[in-house]
């Protein structure tokens, strides 16, 4: 099965902050994890606010660990609360489960990564992530 390499995770980072600039969005932190949770890269734009490594991070882990995006993520969270809490609880550093964690697969629909974004609205973190995850030609998935 095929590997996110750095290469490409670093193209997904740099191509989600070229669509963040063009929208006009606020300095981003962009985390990508690997398959299996691990951290492959990690940026943040100058001016990026405090803690926002934490909060991408947190939205990747929840992705990665339920194989959807975050999105879904935050729909469960509305109607099914305890089983948000139960998956924070055995997740080191907890999960943030709203929009701004999204699934790379490639276009058999293997999860080769997480891609988690914080520093504007959850929806725009999530176009980001789309973006620089289409842009090196793979499939996104943000759970909707």
């Amino acid at each position: 099965m095929a590997k996110l390499s750095l290469n490409r995770a670093n193209r997904i980072i740099s191509l989600a902050f070229a669509h963040a600039k063009q929208a006009g969005y606020k300095p981003l932190a962009v985390v990508v994890l690997d398959d299996g949770g691990n951290l492959k890269a990690f940026q943040a734009q100058d001016g990026c606010s405090n803690n926002r490594f934490e909060v991408a991070r947190g939205k990747a882990k929840g992705a990665i660990a339920v194989g959807m995006g975050s999105r879904w993520l935050n729909t469960q969270a509305e109607t099914r609360p305890h089983f948000l809490d139960g998956l924070s609880s055995v997740i080191e550093g907890g999960i943030v489960a709203v929009p701004g964690g999204v699934i790379a697969k490639d276009k058999s629909g293997n999860i080769l990564a997480a891609v988690g974004i914080s520093g504007d609205t959850s929806d725009a973190d999530e176009a980001s992530a789309i973006a620089g995850i289409e842009a090196v030609n793979l499939v996104a998935d943000p759970g909707a």
